[in-house]
């Protein structure tokens, strides 16, 4: 008998041990989604350090896709040949703020379940220049961040600085800008958008439905190429 009870717990335990996993898988989800809700909505109207701005105000939905990856994610990602849609910002960048929420909308439109999401002000490299204006490093990028500048080299644009006089100066390095939507198939980099409308001039104004109306436009045919079949990166097909 006591055999048998000690069976029945042992099995009992076990039982509950799996439905846990399941359940912090799915809790783990959630929680991406809870947290980049918080994240953002967090700093509705407050002021931002960096300008002294009020911050565009935002509302994110509860069944967002988002996924957090980090730079290291995305390159695993893609050297298992994966189709996936990866979206580079942070919270208080102003761009990012015009266009994430028709961004979340646009993607569940399109049946996009998951939308990975690097958070890159911390990740990134910083360039400047010193008083010869040589391109010097201010801060190094973090882990998988200069191996993923090489992974998605052909979709970005280059890494420009300004001098004093607002003169451009080439840094000889490409840059991950926020906000960045870069779709990969099967690996390789497909294309990547701003995501923000042509019609905006200035990340802190109002948005009219006419730009909103060209950045739905502009979502809606870059997540359709991850169900398009027909689609090939830059590399070609």
């Amino acid at each position: 008998m006591k055999k048998l009870l000690f069976g029945l717990a042992v099995g009992a335990l076990t039982l509950a041990l799996v439905a846990c996993t399941a359940n912090k898988k799915e809790t783990t989800i959630d929680n991406d989604a809870s947290k980049f809700k918080k994240e953002y909505e967090d700093i509705n109207g407050t002021t931002r350090e960096k300008d002294g701005k009020v911050i565009r105000e935002v509302n994110i939905p509860e069944d967002n896709p988002i996924v957090y990856s980090s730079c290291k994610e995305i390159v695993e990602m893609m050297d298992n040949k994966q189709s996936f849609a990866v979206y580079f910002g942070f919270t208080d960048c102003p761009w990012c703020r015009s266009c994430v929420e028709t961004m979340i909308a646009s993607a569940k439109e399109a049946g996009i379940t998951t939308l990975y999401y690097v958070d890159v002000k911390e990740v990134r490299d910083t360039l400047a220049l010193d008083d010869q204006n040589k391109v010097i490093v201010e801060k190094e990028g973090g882990e998988g961040y200069a191996e993923l500048l090489a992974r998605l080299e052909s979709v970005l644009d280059d890494y420009a600085l300004s001098d004093a006089e607002g003169n451009e100066v080439a840094t000889g390095e490409k840059r991950i800008y926020a906000p960045n939507i870069v779709i990969v198939k099967d690996g390789e980099p497909l294309t990547k958008i701003d995501g923000t409308s042509s019609l905006q001039t200035d990340a802190y104004q109002e948005l009219t439905t006419e730009m909103i109306a060209e950045m739905q436009e502009t979502f809606k045919a870059a997540f359709g190429l991850l169900n398009d079949k027909s689609a090939c990166s830059v590399k070609g097909c």
